[in-house]
């Protein structure tokens, strides 16, 4: 079975080794920056994992859906770095709250734990899906 060939099963594999790597990423990063305990930093990245696996199925569904419509076929760089830059933009927006209220900082120090974990994804993210496309090969959309 050639996994470009059912989109719905790419995504959720992707979304979900994605996440597990990203919870990994992110409770390294927390404990290094905000006062907490490692406890809390996965709870907390556990918790972000979801609300990100969720906007991951919904965006790279979407995207997926503009890319099948575009004239030029396969990822450049301008267009998977697009992809990661929109995908961490549309998540800060709902992470950015949540950061404040579980770490009890103000919305200020939750956007500089933000920016930091942005940073790391927006590479993560990049590095990530270029590894998933050469093992698994490009999603239909993008053929």
């Amino acid at each position: 079975m050639a996994l470009h060939q059912h989109p719905r099963l790419r995504r959720v594999i992707y979304a979900t080794s994605f996440e597990a790597g990203g919870i990994l990423l992110s409770t390294l990063l927390l404990l290094a920056m905000a006062e907490t305990t490692a406890g809390s930093s996965l709870v907390f990245s556990i918790l972000a994992s979801t609300v990100a696996m969720l906007w991951n199925l919904a965006f790279n569904a979407a995207f997926e859906r503009w890319e099948s419509r575009q004239p030029i076929r396969g990822r450049s760089l301008a267009r998977r770095s697009a992809h990661a830059l929109l995908f961490e933009g549309g998540l800060v927006l709902f992470l950015l709250p949540l950061t404040a209220w579980w770490f009890s900082v103000p919305l200020l120090q939750a956007l500089a734990y933000e920016s930091a974990l942005i940073l790391a994804f927006l590479i993560y993210t990049w590095i990530f899906t270029f590894a998933f496309d050469r093992l698994f090969g490009l999603p239909a959309s993008a053929r």
